[in-house]
């Protein structure tokens, strides 16, 4: 029953994404065994086998000592609110944890580090390196497959901009394409972000998030394809040249400014989606209570997202709990739905639903980053914006679809 259910449940997503399809008639089947094929390849050989364990793991230290290295700026600049030594001790069962000066500066360090890279080529070379292999193995466009590999490292406002000089040419396919592609994965920025808040509950989380954004490269691209089917025949070869910098030290300047724009958007942002729910759960209060306790956003998460979660291999006396997180994911943030798993305990969320959660989360699928896609490509290319504002529902659903099958797909792997 452990290995049926997630390969029941693959079978069952990519079902969903046939039925939202724009062209049912024109499921390209081939097509589809061959991404699923490819997807289930390389979560067998990064999960499985030893040597690419290894080095994924050694990844993981390295970002690991990344991670120190902000928490060591950040205690230089916040003192013990940024992580340095407390001058008082902590009361039992109390947190000195401050997500804004101690957590968040991660991501300051992190697009440092990626402009440099990027201007030493370094970067550079890495997307056209990955965007090479997902032409060869799935025979997309040189566009797309730029727009794609560069997901895995940049985010969903910075990947469309190495590609900005071919989005006016590409086809409705091609920039759905690029939209899931980026909406099923996570940034090089965040990505440390996410796997020092979940640590503490899920062993190697930089490596298992790793693996959760290469593994839904291929799987996004099925989805994309499936759901709104078409060709996909533009060339690109290189990089926009708007991206470049003067020096090593203007990347660095550069990167942490832009670095900063990110952090005080995260930080805003995680302000006003808290307040948010936090009057939603006010307003839910003033209803009857259900099984003899209030309403609550979360509650109703984990209603509707529960049978979900069944697709991803979750056992059904845990689906409502990981219910709530894919819920919180998908219609508010991942970065909260991060949180709340590290929260959770072992009788509430067992270790092996938790790595299959932590791929189900991997991903920018929730609705402000739909927002941020649409004007991000209105503003590179205006004559496309409509059109992409036409795709966003259905690349927030593709997105969703694609994590869960990369979860799904991990938890056939580490049956």
């Amino acid at each position: 029953m452990i290995l049926i259910q997630p390969v029941l449940g693959l079978m069952f997503l990519i079902f969903v994404a046939w039925l939202f399809s724009e062209n049912r008639r024109a499921f390209p089947l081939k097509w589809s065994i061959g991404a699923v094929i490819l997807q289930l390849v390389l979560a067998f050989l990064l999960l499985r086998i030893e040597f690419l364990q290894n080095v994924i793991a050694k990844a993981g230290v390295l970002i690991q000592v990344l991670e120190k290295a902000s928490r060591a700026g950040s205690a230089y600049m916040f003192g013990y609110l940024g992580g340095g030594e407390l001058p008082f001790d902590v009361k039992e069962g109390s947190s000195t944890l401050i997500i804004a000066f101690e957590i968040l500066p991660i991501i300051l360090v992190m697009a440092a580090i990626s402009a440099i890279l990027w201007h030493w080529r370094v970067l550079p070379k890495a997307i056209k390196g990955l965007s090479f292999a997902l032409q060869r193995t799935l025979g997309v466009s040189g566009a797309v497959g730029l727009g794609t590999g560069a997901n895995f490292f940049l985010g969903v406002v910075e990947s469309p901009l190495i590609i900005r000089a071919y989005i006016a040419q590409m086809g409705r396919t091609e920039l759905f394409m690029v939209m899931v592609a980026g909406l099923s994965t996570v940034s090089g920025a965040v990505l440390v972000l996410y796997a020092s808040v979940i640590e503490g509950v899920v062993s190697d989380a930089t490596g298992h998030i790793l693996t959760a954004s290469l593994i839904s490269l291929p799987a996004s691209l099925l989805f994309a394809k499936i759901m709104v089917p078409g060709e996909t025949k533009t060339k690109g070869t290189d990089f926009d040249q708007s991206i470049k910098y003067d020096s090593t030290l203007d990347a660095l300047v550069s990167g942490v400014e832009d670095g900063l724009k990110v952090f005080l958007s995260v930080m805003a942002m995680l302000i006003v989606i808290f307040a948010l729910v936090f009057i939603i759960n006010e307003l839910l209060g003033i209803l009857p209570s259900v099984s003899g306790e209030p309403l609550t956003v979360n509650r109703i998460f984990g209603w509707i997202f529960s049978p979900i979660v069944l697709a991803f291999g979750i056992p059904y006396e845990e689906a409502h709990v990981a219910g709530q997180l894919m819920g919180t994911k998908a219609i508010l943030n991942e970065f909260i739905a991060y949180q709340h798993l590290s929260t959770l305990s072992e009788t509430e969320l067992s270790p092996r639903s938790a790595i299959i959660m932590t791929y189900a989360l991997c991903g920018f699928a929730n609705l402000a980053s739909i927002g941020l896609q649409i004007a991000t490509f209105g503003a590179l290319a205006p004559s496309k914006r409509s059109e992409v504002a036409s795709l966003g529902w259905r690349a927030w659903l593709a997105g969703n679809l694609t994590t869960g099958t990369t979860a799904a797909v991990a938890a056939i792997i580490l049956v």
